[in-house]
């Protein structure tokens, strides 16, 4: 079996592949403290809920945008799971031409779903990633990576007016009953949920211009469900692109020479 690992900012979201189906998936909290033998123990407990066991797992692949946390992941690996994992980065081959200026900015995650996006829907597309930060991807119809937009997550969003707003408080993110608040609380869920829907569906507008034709919108991510159903651009919602794009990439690189290795 395939453990697939996306490690964000805010979240970690893992699965384990049984060939092409998804047998299962978390979603915890990153920790930058968090050592190689506390990861492996929360994710034995993990696997064990699901009726797995470390050694069922014979391969990893793993995405990360925290560089101080793949250390821990990777002895994780080697000391619990007795394998070398599939780190996406530039050694990676992802079978899509990066048009970026500088192709090792592109943050892995963003990679990975771009690969995703473009075999399972085809291209031209456009993908929003509702993480930390709130990303856009412009993929062409020949599959090339034309580039994107990086704009403020959801999250850290609502967080600064709490922080930073002496009288607003700490908000649950639900949509309210309408648009127009009549308290204070639903004042704020209205101008973050229907704020960040205008600005999604404001910025896949000019990217579709700029791009000079329609493409399908594909959004992921933890708040994707909240947002994306608020979107007149979004036509379709993957909650699991990113664990799809990193099986994909483990499949695409298991032919080269060492991209990936059993130390059993």
């Amino acid at each position: 079996m395939l453990l697939v690992i996306d490690i964000g900012n805010t979240n970690t979201v893992m699965g384990v592949y049984d060939g092409k189906r998804l047998v299962t998936d978390w979603r915890i909290s990153t920790d930058r403290q968090k050592t190689a033998d506390e990861y492996a123990m929360l994710l034995r407990e993990l696997l064990g809920s699901a009726g797995l066991r470390t050694g069922d797992v014979d391969g990893i692949a793993i995405s990360c945008v925290v560089p101080p946390v793949i250390t821990a992941f990777e002895g994780m690996c080697a000391k619990y799971f007795k394998v070398i994992p599939m780190i996406v980065g530039p050694g990676t081959r992802t079978g899509m031409i990066i048009r970026y200026e500088n192709p090792k900015e592109v943050g892995a995650d963003r990679v990975v779903n771009a690969v995703a996006a473009y075999e399972q829907y085809g291209g031209p597309a456009i993908i929003v990633d509702f993480g930390t930060a709130t990303t856009f991807c412009a993929i062409s119809e020949r599959g090339e990576y034309l580039g994107g937009v990086i704009a403020p997550g959801v999250g850290i969003s609502s967080e600064a007016l709490f922080q930073r707003a002496a009288k607003l408080p700490r908000v649950e993110l639900i949509k309210p009953e309408t648009v127009i608040g009549r308290n204070t609380v639903a004042s704020m869920q209205s101008g973050i949920i229907y704020g960040f829907a205008g600005l999604v569906d404001a910025i896949v507008s000019r990217m579709k211009r700029e791009m000079g034709r329609e493409a399908l919108v594909v959004a992921t991510g933890g708040f994707a469900e909240l947002i994306g159903t608020e979107c007149r651009e979004i036509d379709k919602i993957d909650p699991y692109l990113t664990l799809e794009g990193l099986r994909i990439l483990y499949e695409r690189n298991l032919s080269e020479k060492n991209p990936v290795s059993n130390l059993r």
